[in-house]
């Protein structure tokens, strides 16, 4: 193995463009603006029309739904989630009268932020035993963005000052080990790393002795793209985490499924099969920024009762939100 790493006196300062978490106002202000930019491509396209059935709407009626449903489906929530919604605003209908276009606003924003925030408040993350590091294994397929998201989620524990330790154990794809180490040098953190096509549980159990030893806080595990259907590449994933295991109680700590948004549905379909096939704890949401689809982070939410943890809206290295039901609906709608 080729190891590169140095004790917690050589990791750098926090990356200049990280967040300011001494500026709590500040930073709600910056995370709604850049949410807001995120999403300006499903804005337009969901937002736009939904402002319009807003201004013709005097009475919230059967004709008024139907044409909800139209727009949400279209809009890339998915027939369950979209259906999910228009049952409860029928049961809030039934109780007590939908008055006005801007009512019915209001209430399907509230509706939609709470399918966000459900699987958050009862996410159910492993935690690692006191002084361990915490294990995070990043999956997910080949495209969807892993091995960026791996070095913007280390520059972004970086400015929460945490120390930072990179596994380069997607060994398959080429130019994947270099790949990350630019990431690690751009985040200012280490990285263990093996030749290409070596072990990935070997370059990992080297990685975790490391972080163990030197008091690492987060251990980011960058693994190969594959498919749930790979028996092969799914029996070395589950090698991975018996080897974690071993050496830190209850890793890994965290899965987080990286899934492109610009798939929409085909890509959640997709990600509802390997979820169940690599046991997820969380979603990293990439090129939002890139599509009108964005309404799929609702789905994720409803159909894989998985929470959206983070968003990827950018190439640069502080373009990795903190993914925030609130900020992403009030951006989403008026």
């Amino acid at each position: 193995m080729m190891k590169f790493f140095g004790g917690k006196k050589d990791i750098a300062a926090p990356p200049s463009d990280a967040p300011d978490s001494g500026a709590p106002e500040s930073a709600k202000s910056g995370l709604f603006s850049r949410m807001k930019q995120a999403v300006a491509r499903t804005r337009e396209s969901l937002s736009t029309r939904i402002e319009d059935l807003v201004a013709r709407t005097r009475t919230v009626d059967e004709n008024t739904l139907q044409e909800l449903e139209t727009v949400l489906i279209t809009s890339d929530l998915g027939v369950q989630t979209t259906t999910a919604i228009l049952d409860a605003l029928r049961d809030r209908a039934r109780h007590e009268a939908i008055e006005s276009g801007d009512e019915l606003r209001a209430l399907l924003k509230a509706q939609i932020r709470d399918l966000l925030e459900a699987p958050i408040a009862h996410r159910a993350s492993a935690a690692p035993p006191e002084g361990s590091p915490r294990v995070t294994f990043l999956v997910g397929v080949n495209g969807a963005g892993k091995t960026t998201s791996a070095g913007k989620l280390a520059a972004w524990y970086r400015a929460q000052d945490r120390t930072v330790l990179l596994c380069a154990a997607d060994t398959f794809r080429a130019a994947a080990i270099e790949q990350l180490e630019v990431w690690a040098t751009r985040s200012g953190v280490q990285i263990i790393k093996t030749r290409q096509g070596g072990d990935p549980s070997a370059v990992l159990y080297d990685a975790a002795t490391a972080a163990k030893a030197h008091g690492i806080n987060e251990l980011i595990v960058d693994t190969a793209g594959r498919l749930h259907t790979k028996s092969g590449l799914m029996d070395e994933l589950d090698k991975m985490r018996r080897t974690a295991a071993k050496l830190i109680p209850g890793a890994p700590h965290e899965v987080l499924l990286v899934m492109d948004a610009t798939t929409g549905q085909n890509g959640l379909n997709q990600a509802r099969q390997f979820t169940q096939a690599a046991g997820a704890t969380g979603i990293i949401l990439t090129k939002l920024d890139g599509t009108a689809k964005g309404g799929i982070a609702v789905a994720i939410a409803q159909e894989l009762n998985l929470p959206v943890l983070f968003a990827g809206v950018g190439e640069q290295m502080s373009d990795l939100l903190e993914f925030s039901p609130a900020a992403f609906v009030d951006s989403l709608l008026k």
